[in-house]
């Protein structure tokens, strides 16, 4: 992982340097990484997308909500935006945060708040996604997860490659589950979570290889050139159907790989974020990557 990633987020984390990205200027350099602030932003997007052959999947920003009326919103948000793709885009897909849904406050109601959701996505269309967050929320997630596959819900998961029990976690899916393979994007201490890089990417393709051949479908959630490689390797020597794979990526980074994937023919979606609850997710993007913070930082002083 990023030897940055601590001191970004730390510092990223003060009251000066929120009000510093989230004022003007830092906003509109956000704005390659996040859609806008609505709905009619994020599937004009994947409407652009499109044009070029390549899938979105919408997630619609925000976390750690603990009142009921937050809650109630965010439920209601899901419903009219899963209702407008219907509609305008059924191609598209929606990933959700179960902290936005009351996970902090009762595993009951989010699961409650999850079956809302669900009835209103389109039974025909791609499955609603459940991000992954945090360390401290993985059993949770789980336990929503595998409940609602008990009842008959079609909706996928992400799992964090750098996590030491995500081997474990693999081995307990549901038959025929929907993956997202992620390598990790949170600050987690070294007994929870694998610090270097290159094991962290070794762990990602030996879970790709896994889950792929015990047939759950997967997404190959990285921007990583030698990953995406090796994932096409595995799945044309174990003929794969591409049905079972698609390649994701994050919006507004490497669009030169995304492009020249989607022109192979590969299934290539695009995780695009929107809300006006944007900053934490912008802090992850800019410390993961160094080029991501480069590129703020830089853009920041040009535009000053």
């Amino acid at each position: 992982m990023s030897l940055l990633r601590g001191p970004v987020l730390t510092v990223l984390g003060s009251d000066a340097a929120r009000a510093l990205v989230t004022g003007p200027l830092g906003r509109s350099v956000a704005s390659r990484f996040v859609a806008g602030e609505s709905l009619d932003d994020a599937l004009a997007v994947a409407a652009d997308l499109r044009g070029r052959g390549i899938r979105t999947i919408l997630d619609h920003l925000g976390e750690n909500v603990t009142s009921p009326a937050q809650e109630a919103a965010a439920v209601a948000d899901y419903v009219a935006a899963l209702r407008r793709i219907r509609t305008d885009d059924p191609g598209v897909a929606v990933s959700v945060k179960l902290t936005q849904l009351g996970l902090d406050t009762s595993v009951e109601r989010c699961l409650a708040s999850m079956e809302t959701v669900l009835a209103a996505a389109d039974p025909a269309g791609p499955a609603v996604m459940i991000d992954m967050e945090g360390s401290a929320y993985v059993d949770a997630t789980l336990r929503v997860f595998r409940e609602l596959r008990s009842r008959g819900h079609r909706v996928g998961l992400a799992l964090q490659a750098y996590l030491h029990r995500t081997p474990a976690d693999v081995d307990a899916l549901p038959a025929g589950s929907i993956v997202r393979l992620v390598k990790g994007a949170y600050l987690e201490p070294p007994d929870v979570a694998i610090a270097d890089r290159t094991e962290v990417d070794r762990a990602f393709a030996r879970l790709a290889a896994t889950l792929l051949s015990r047939g759950h479908t997967v997404h190959v959630a990285t921007h990583d050139p030698a990953l995406i490689r090796g994932a096409r390797e595995f799945i044309a020597t174990r003929d794969v159907p591409l049905e079972r794979v698609e390649f994701q990526m994050l919006h507004g980074i490497r669009r030169d790989l995304q492009a020249s994937l989607a022109d192979e023919g590969l299934p290539v979606r695009i995780y695009v974020p929107y809300g006006t609850d944007w900053y934490p997710y912008f802090v992850r993007r800019l410390a993961e990557r160094p080029a991501n913070l480069w590129f703020f930082v830089s853009n920041l002083v040009r535009r000053a």
